[in-house]
């Protein structure tokens, strides 16, 4: 069977279970197309406030944004939706067009990218068009940002507020630490509990020093992400379209919505320099860096980053 075909067979799965349990989150699955792509999302919690769409990072599947901050955007007034995206999860992976190498990463990135941001900017629009959601409020995390970004530039009438959280504007700034490097180019588990010890090795690396590691939700969400699609080489095809993408800021330059840039000081991933370059490339962007965190979302701070969304899309009013 294709990588397509397991997708929709997942996905059919996954459609039946529109309410998991008495008193569990709602979540009801969406399909999206754009060309030959499918795209997998879900409507996540009650679905009568403000749309909120969640797009995750590298080779991260939607599953990594926790049922319990989806719980607290939506008490907060939003109704949540979130994406895997191409190459990821129950998204069609595009394992027909080769893994790039790294050497030709770095000597010519063009040549190397089976496509751009600007591709996943558009699969992010389809997924807005089958969730019937003209415009939405745009949450994206590291390379999810890199996308939100690009969705802001490219189709800025779809985009009601913009949060750019762990990012950078340009693969040149804010380039990770060797050490982060080193974790995130390592080969993922090739069966469950291999993948599970993965996510761990790799979250005590790029997390936060500030915050303890949940390395009980980490082993469970990794487990599920094995579940739904064990990890192929779709995430070094995504490194590949942040190479070949350049620079955004002269572009960022034109964008009119609210926006804030969410960072943490101690990121080895994405370095501080990154949200620094993405606020002062959008007039009127609001940085908010955060002591202690790294490149990933520490649970104690998920108030904080729901209130500072929910400040920028209904105002501090």
């Amino acid at each position: 069977m294709s990588e397509t075909g397991r997708a929709s067979e997942a996905r059919i799965g996954e459609a039946g279970r529109a309410v998991e349990a008495a008193g569990a989150t709602e979540i009801i699955a969406v399909n999206a197309h754009h060309g030959l792509v499918e795209l997998a999302a879900e409507r996540v919690g009650d679905q009568s406030g403000e749309p909120l769409l969640l797009i995750m990072g590298l080779g991260t599947q939607m599953i990594y944004w926790p049922d319990e901050l989806c719980a607290q955007f939506t008490a907060a007034g939003f109704a949540v939706a979130r994406m895997d995206n191409r190459d990821v999860g129950l998204s069609t992976h595009l394992d027909h067009l080769g893994t790039p190498s790294l050497l030709r990463m770095l000597v010519k990135p063009r040549a190397a990218a089976a496509y751009r941001l600007d591709d996943m900017a558009d699969d992010t629009v389809a997924v807005l068009d089958a969730l019937g959601w003209a415009s939405a409020h745009v949450v994206g995390a590291s390379l999810g940002g890199m996308v939100a970004q690009t969705l802001a530039c490219q189709h800025p009438d779809r985009v009601r507020s913009l949060t750019s959280i762990m990012s950078t504007p340009s693969p040149g700034i804010g380039r990770p630490a060797m050490r982060a490097l080193r974790v995130l180019l390592s080969k993922p588990g090739t069966d469950r509990a291999g993948a599970q010890q993965h996510a761990v090795g790799l979250f005590r690396t790029i997390g936060s020093p500030g915050y303890p590691t949940n390395e009980d939700w980490l082993r469970d969400a990794a487990g599920r992400a094995f579940d739904r699609a064990p990890a192929g080489r779709g995430g070094l095809r995504q490194l590949a379209a942040i190479r070949a993408s350049g620079d955004r800021r002269s572009a960022l330059a034109g964008v009119r919505v609210p926006t804030l840039v969410i960072h943490g000081d101690r990121d080895p991933m994405i370095q501080p320099a990154g949200g620094r370059a993405t606020a002062a490339a959008i007039p009127g962007a609001r940085l908010v860096t955060f002591p202690g965190m790294g490149h990933d979302l520490p649970a104690p701070l998920w108030p904080r980053f729901v209130a500072e969304i929910r400040a920028l899309a209904f105002g501090s009013g």
